[in-house]
């Protein structure tokens, strides 16, 4: 594989988010989710707070309460906007696959999706940890606010490019089921330790190296 995984971090320079003055007529619940996101684009999810959301748009705090009973309800909208944009991702990858044909097109498909998990992991540091900021709940059900443009979220997007190796006879039938938990659990893994973990301090060009081994490992081991 080719690909270069970018450089990680938030993705976005560091700082206060823009305080947003004025909102919509009856577009407040929008205007707090985007100032939460914002939030979490930065500081992940320990930074979702709804007083400084209301700050960010413009409003009392008391207004907020009308769209977000709790700072949690606040957070669990910013957590299936980060899924949805994690899936964006991944399907970002997924069209650039879809250029290739013949027998690694399905395998290419798997890559796609590891690839931009990866890539979103590395550069939307803040939103990724805050996708995964709750035990309860994962995405791991149908939601169209934790779904990409297709409509699958990130784990169904994983399951689909699996199926589409069962099919093309490049995954045993009998290795098809949980392999989704395999492939997600291996590859989550690997982001966890460069974002947080003992591989933070490893040079770019090794990390980028390493993800495509860790990827191309999931691929060939199932």
């Amino acid at each position: 594989m080719t690909k270069k995984l970018r450089g990680k971090g938030a993705g976005k320079s560091a700082g206060k988010p823009t305080i947003r003055s004025t909102y919509r007529h009856g577009d407040l619940r929008r205007a707090l989710l985007e100032a939460g996101i914002a939030l979490a684009r930065i500081g992940g999810p320990d930074a979702v707070v709804l007083r400084e959301a209301t700050r960010q748009a413009g409003v009392v705090p008391n207004a907020a309460y009308r769209h977000f009973a709790s700072r949690q309800d606040l957070l669990e909208a910013v957590r299936s906007a980060a899924l949805s944009e994690l899936a964006k991702a991944m399907e970002a990858e997924l069209e650039k696959g879809a250029r290739k044909r013949g027998a690694n097109a399905a395998t290419a498909s798997l890559r796609a999706v590891g690839v931009g998990y990866l890539q979103f992991a590395l550069t939307e540091t803040g939103l990724f940890r805050t996708a995964f900021s709750t035990p309860e709940n994962l995405g791991l059900g149908p939601n169209p606010e934790r779904s990409g443009r297709s409509g699958l979220n990130p784990f169904e997007l994983l399951s689909a490019a699996l199926d589409t190796m069962a099919e093309a006879g490049q995954l045993p039938p009998e290795r098809r089921m949980g392999a989704e938990f395999l492939a997600w659990s291996a590859v989550h893994g690997f982001a966890m330790r460069v974002i947080d973990g003992p591989l933070r301090t490893v040079p770019r060009a090794q990390i980028d190296a390493l993800g495509q081994r860790v990827v191309e490992m999931v691929e060939k081991g199932l």
